[in-house]
This record gives C-alpha cells, sequence and structure tokens, in this order.
C-alpha cells in the first residue's frame, strides 16, 4: 500500500520532533498502568517508545513503514541501553504474536493515512490486537481555519525551513521542506473519530485537549483519545 511518508524527512525528524516533548510523560503514565505487550505504531525514531521502555523495564514493540526511521529508532535505543522491538510494517497489516495491554500513536501519525478506510483497517487491526481490556491510545490536531489561513503558503525557518500547503478540499495539509520533500496529512472531526472506534469495537474512555489531560472543549486544538477495547 502507498504510504504518504517522504523518506527525505527521516534526515531532519530530530529538529521537525524536538518541540514535541509533552506527550512523552503522558504515553508513560499509561504503560505504567499496562499489564502487558506495549506497542507502539508510527515509532519513528524512537522517541517516545525509548523513555516508555526506560521508565517500565520492559521491551515495546515499534511499528513503521519507514527503513530509515526505524535504522534511527535502532541506533537511540542501542545508544540509551533499551530493548526495542522494531518491526517494518505498514499500521494498516498490523499483527501480533500476542495481545497487546497497550497499543499507542503518537505525534498525530494516524493522520498520515489518506482515507478513512485505511483509518478504519487499523483500527480494525488494533481492537484485534488488544487483549480484553487493553488501551489505545493516539492524539490527532483538531482543524482550525483560522491558523490555516494565517499559515497556508508561508515558508518557515523553524524547526526546518518548509512551507505549509492548505488543500481544503481534500482536508490536507502538505508540509514541503526547501528540497521538494513532501509529508502529508489529512485531518478528520471529532465525530470522524468517534465513528472510527465505534466500527472497530472500541470503547472511548477518555478525550482530553491536551497531554495534561485538561478537558476537552470546543476550542481545544489537540484531540487526545484513550480507549478500551471492551
Amino acid at each position: 500500500m502507498p504510504t504518504t511518508w517522504d523518506e527525505a524527512f527521516a534526515s531532519r525528524y530530530d529538529e521537525w520532533s524536538a518541540h514535541m516533548t509533552a506527550d512523552i510523560a503522558f504515553y508513560v503514565e499509561l504503560a505504567r498502568a499496562a499489564d502487558g505487550p506495549l506497542v507502539e505504531l508510527a515509532v519513528g525514531n524512537g522517541r517516545v517508545a525509548i523513555p516508555v521502555a526506560r521508565a517500565t523495564g520492559r521491551p515495546v514493540i515499534g511499528i513503521d513503514i519507514s527503513p530509515a526511521m526505524l535504522a534511527q529508532a535502532r541506533a537511540h535505543a542501542a545508544t540509551a541501553g533499551v530493548t526495542l522491538d522494531l518491526r517494518e510494517c505498514d499500521l494498516r497489516e498490523l499483527s501480533l504474536d500476542e495481545p497487546a495491554a497497550l497499543i499507542y500513536c503518537p505525534f498525530r501519525s494516524l493522520q498520515h493515512l489518506p482515507t478513512w478506510a485505511g483509518r478504519r483497517r487499523v483500527f480494525e487491526r488494533v481492537a484485534a490486537s488488544l487483549r480484553p481490556g487493553g488501551r489505545f491510545a493516539f492524539n490527532a490536531i483538531a482543524f482550525d481555519h483560522r491558523i490555516a489561513a494565517r499559515l497556508d503558503g508561508l515558508r518557515q525557518e523553524r524547526p526546518v525551513p518548509h512551507t505549509i500547503r492548505y488543500a481544503v478540499g481534500d482536508n490536507r495539509i502538505d508540509m514541503v521542506l526547501d528540497d521538494g520533500a513532501t509529508s502529508s496529512f489529512w485531518w478528520a472531526t471529532k465525530n470522524e473519530w468517534l465513528g472510527l472506534l465505534d466500527v472497530a469495537g472500541l470503547e472511548p474512555e477518555a478525550l482530553y485537549g491536551g497531554f495534561a489531560r485538561e478537558p476537552y472543549t470546543e476550542d481545544s486544538r489537540e484531540y487526545v483519545f484513550v480507549t478500551r477495547r471492551p
């Protein structure tokens, strides 16, 4: 299946993701409460998985479609002295040998899937891969037309030089590096995410507006979901 991830982004990922730190403690707390296997979807360079493995003293199964990102995660884990079980796999084909107690997908990575059908497939595979009572947690952006109007077409120097372009008719945001490398993601509404949970048979446990577990309101710009398999 095609992916929207451009491998050229891998060389700048440390810089690209450096600002995102608030989610680590959130996912670490969920992992500490999980009695069983831990799985991170779109593990990237191990930014979250390594602190989770260190805090829990348990290996984390890391799934990613990018060989370049998995290579970085492998190197970073070795430096940190933690164990990651890294597997190259499309999230839509997730399959585990043992049902997980926690599956989580940080940094809005589910939004790299371009279609509702693709996301539904991931949610269904997650539900099938969780033990009863197991949790699935993820975060995603809530679209803000004011932010889109301000940033559309604007070149920015940080965290790396890039331009953001909005394709409103396709619910798509393109992040284009100066060398032309492009990574795209697609936004969804709260009810679309809830619909995906419903068709997969997952139950919402909590919806927060941020990683400090602040209540989700109409002014929130982040969806932070914690769900559970019945």
